[in-house]
């Protein structure tokens, strides 16, 4: 498999985390099972329908060729059947509310056809798409997309939940909330709010999802001589609050991770097989 990202024009970096590609460059229909992790984003994907279908679960409903996701909070399945030609949009926490001018909380842990909430005027995105010469023509298309849906709605970015990622972002995820919402001058409930409309989970949870994303870059990178060393080091209590809240996020043990799924895309591992 072939991945690699792409980062956007200086005038989407405020929405736009990266873009990314994932292909399977075997000629031969194949079925694949992958499992999306929370990454504190969210995103769109597109998977050419005419090449292949993305399902949930095995046997479960067809994904949109398009799609739309909010936060993950939990680990998911997502099995492809036929020849893997994924192009996706890692989005800023922030995007469904400033670009898509979506109350972010309502999509948490769900996804949508992004025909439903586009403006009508970029409804054929993914027929362009499809017809498209090349992956790099679909990034263009794309990004115009992105560009003239933020201009059509504006941007509502909700300044102090932007600072609020930011400080935790900066603290990768080990920031104190008392300090913090002492700086923003905010109750801890009115936090919460606006970071479920912004975000689409609380705080608390946020900053949760970006101190595991650091543990487990760690943890790709074999930058430990032991589990306990990440657990310390990331600000978990001891080995086994570490382990606990891995599972929670992946479904397996640091060790099943690392025995058990191939990571083929950053948070889009795939499950080995051994057939």
């Amino acid at each position: 498999m072939h991945y690699r990202i792409i980062l956007p024009p200086e005038i989407l970096r405020p929405f736009v985390r990266y873009f990314w590609v994932l292909e399977n460059n075997d000629s031969t229909n194949t079925q694949e099972t992958f499992n999306p992790l929370p990454d504190g984003c969210p995103g769109i994907m597109f998977q050419p329908p005419d090449k292949g279908t993305f399902y949930l679960e095995e046997g479960a409903k067809e994904l949109p060729g398009i799609m739309l996701y909010g936060q993950a909070i939990q680990p998911a399945k997502m099995v492809l059947t036929g020849k893997l030609n994924t192009v996706g949009v890692c989005l800023q926490p922030h995007a469904l509310q400033s670009v898509f001018g979506i109350n972010a909380h309502e999509l948490t842990a769900k996804c949508v056809d992004l025909r439903l909430v586009q403006h009508k005027k970029e409804k054929h995105l993914q027929e362009k798409l499809m017809n498209a010469a090349s992956i790099e023509e679909q990034i263009n298309l794309f990004s115009s997309s992105l560009i003239n849906t933020v201009q059509l709605n504006g941007d509502t970015q909700d300044a102090m939940t932007k600072f609020a990622i930011t400080e935790i972002f900066r603290a990768k995820g080990e920031v104190s909330f008392d300090a913090l919402l002492k700086q923003l001058q905010l109750s801890e409930r009115t936090l919460e709010r606006r970071f479920k409309q912004s975000i689409g989970v609380s705080a608390k949870l946020f900053s949760r999802i970006c101190r595991f994303q650091e543990s487990l870059n760690q943890l790709r990178k074999n930058n430990y001589q032991k589990l306990s060393d990440i657990a310390y080091e990331n600000g978990y209590s001891d080995q086994s609050h570490f382990i606990r809240t891995f599972k929670e996020f992946t479904g397996v043990s640091p060790f099943d991770y690392k025995k058990q799924l191939s990571e083929v895309a950053e948070n889009f591992p795939k499950v080995k097989s051994y057939r």
